[in-house]
């Protein structure tokens, strides 16, 4: 499985957490998401890829008051799992929640994971 998921921490911005396997995520993030717009919960199809984007299951919010996003680009078999945003926060959050658990207090911007 593999996606790519952007989000932000509580002091650290916008970023690239997994990059699916592309050297530059954002050239795939930009072609999946150009046409969603600021909606806040998204599942949209594109082709074989899927965009999909719904605020932190937890209510976390930035240092700012902002609610964090988390904006994924679900790539291969299970974009075909998923058709509803419903659905997606299902079967992609438990994927990446410990892994957002941890980086979620580091004070510095982390590192695209893989």
């Amino acid at each position: 499985m593999s996606l790519i998921w952007a989000t932000r921490g509580r002091t650290w911005g916008f970023r690239f957490l997994r990059n699916g396997g592309y050297e530059d995520p954002l050239l795939v993030y930009d072609e999946v998401f150009s046409g969603v717009g600021d909606e806040s919960e998204v599942w949209c199809r594109v082709a074989e890829k899927g965009a999909l984007r719904f605020p932190d299951p937890r209510g976390r919010q930035d240092r700012a008051g902002r609610i964090i996003p988390h904006d994924f680009v679900v790539l291969g078999p299970l974009a075909d799992e998923i058709d509803s945003v419903e659905e997606g926060r299902r079967l992609v959050w438990p994927l990446i929640s410990q892994e957002f658990d941890q980086l979620w207090e580091l004070p510095k911007t982390p590192s695209t994971t893989r």
